[in-house]
């Protein structure tokens, strides 16, 4: 984690890529919380189960077909 801008910039990992994201909204994460991100923006900490229950979900709606590259995480959830 680091700031950019004055930004509170984190890197999450969620199918094998990892991306950065803003964690202003969310001050009390830390590294190796799991988040929920929308457009760019950790948005709510959540627990590792409900990150499993969400990535399931999220699969079995086939909401992220096209939005993952290759094969599935070995975790699931957006993690720091």
């Amino acid at each position: 984690m680091g700031t950019e801008n004055s930004l509170r910039i984190g890197r999450v990992q969620f199918g094998g890529v990892t991306q950065p994201v803003s964690l202003d909204f969310l001050p009390e994460v830390v590294l190796g919380d799991y988040v929920l991100v929308h457009v760019g923006f950790a948005i709510s900490r959540i627990d590792a189960e409900e990150a499993e229950l969400t990535y399931r979900a999220l699969q079995q709606m086939g909401m992220l077909e096209g939005e993952l590259p290759g094969g599935e995480p070995e975790t699931a959830g957006e993690r720091l």
